[in-house]
């Protein structure tokens, strides 16, 4: 057999392995971030599309799930990035922006409030309190300081209670 093909084969039955063991994780992550479950499938499997081909270089195996969060994070980072850029070219457009459905439940309201903040906030939010992860560590993922990860979550909580205060 030659050493590519088994290469191959050595890391399909590892990413099987990891993805089975994380998949379930970075789904509700790509969810919290983006609000959409079909986005948040999308993200996930790109993220581990992009790490597939680096699995043989994986010094330690307890390190992907750090890896594989910080992917779907920056992933997340350009689809809204583009997803703005898009949002702005409609506006020039002169179109009338979408009408919402009404709030459905408590959790509905919760997410649609969580929708509403800035990504920057709402990453922070979502890595501080849904992944309960440290402000360090948040800072890291966020390429950031931990200061400004303090800022962020402050404002993001001062806006949710604002917004789910004011529907209630």
């Amino acid at each position: 057999m030659r050493a590519d093909v088994r290469a191959v084969r050595l890391e399909g039955g590892v990413l099987a392995e990891l993805y089975a063991q994380h998949a379930s994780d970075a789904l509700r992550v790509a969810y919290l971030l983006t609000g959409d479950a079909a986005l948040a499938e999308d993200l996930v499997q790109d993220a581990f599309v992009r790490l597939a081909g680096r699995l043989l270089h994986l010094r330690d195996r307890g390190g992907f799930h750090a890896y594989l969060r910080q992917t779907i994070v920056n992933l997340a980072r350009s689809h809204f990035r583009r997803r703005a850029l898009e949002r702005r070219f409609i506006e020039r457009q002169a179109e009338p922006p979408p009408i919402a459905p009404p709030d459905l439940s408590d959790r509905e309201g919760t997410r649609r409030a969580l929708m509403k903040l800035p990504i920057r906030q709402r990453t922070a939010v979502v890595l501080r309190y849904f992944e309960d992860l440290s402000e360090a560590q948040t800072a890291h993922l966020m390429r950031c300081r931990p200061a400004a990860v303090k800022s962020l979550v402050s404002r993001g909580m001062t806006s949710l209670r604002t917004m789910l205060g004011a529907d209630r």
